[in-house]
């Protein structure tokens, strides 16, 4: 018994000085640094990303959502402008998302003007398990004069799914009544509605592509 407890004593020290040879890593102050300024910098491009949702966002003239694009196109005329809007126009009306109703639906060639009538999906998530989208009816006015292009969407509703039975047959609302601040933003209005923000965002998602598009065939930039 003796012998064991010497031993013990011999070997406690030992113990103590290995133990205290364990600590916690400290991490580079110069790569922790580096770390928090990338994570700043993606949380400030977020913020921007999505302040484009925000207040001013679906604007109005006179009680109605109008968005509009008015783009100088240098060296062009009204017709080569009008051939070339009208050309991009018919081929969206025919895309895989567009029902057949979508279509150019009247011209003023003397004008220059075109108005088309578009109803399509609006998707909002598309993966194995689910499919959320809404039917999306908008009109595109374009205007075409030398040197210039105004063209805007306007008259902007949704049908949302219409065929389910387990409620009064779905969302049939107009954008005025829907996607507006009022709306389609919380009351601090900082952060979109949690019903109609998803139509908000992803109408806005779908203006943006559209007017790239116009400008992008005009030689513009957007």
């Amino acid at each position: 018994m003796k012998k064991i407890l010497a031993a013990l004593f011999i070997y406690l020290p030992l113990m103590g000085m290995a133990q205290n040879t364990w600590e916690i890593p400290q991490e580079d102050p110069q790569q922790q640094q580096t770390q928090n300024k990338k994570t700043a910098i993606f949380d400030k491009k977020k913020r921007n990303e999505y302040s484009k949702y925000l207040v001013g966002a679906v604007p109005e003239v006179d009680g109605r959502v109008v968005f509009t694009l008015s783009k100088d196109v240098p060296g062009m005329t009204a017709d080569e402008i009008y051939q070339k809007v009208y050309a991009l126009l018919t081929a969206m009306s025919k895309e895989e998302n567009q029902f057949p109703q979508s279509k150019i639906a009247v011209v003023n060639k003397a004008e220059h003007t075109i108005v088309a009538r578009m109803k399509e999906w609006l998707v909002f998530q598309n993966t194995f398990l689910s499919l959320d989208r809404t039917v999306f009816n908008y009109t595109i006015i374009a205007k075409a004069s030398d040197g210039h292009i105004n063209l805007t969407l306007e008259r902007l509703s949704y049908q949302y799914e219409m065929n389910r039975t387990d409620t009064n047959g779905g969302l049939n609302v107009k954008a005025e009544e829907w996607i507006t601040d009022k709306e389609g933003l919380n009351k601090k209005r900082t952060k979109l509605a949690k019903y109609s923000g998803k139509f908000r965002r992803k109408t806005i998602d779908r203006k943006d592509n559209i007017f790239d598009r116009v400008c992008k065939v005009l030689g513009v930039t957007y």
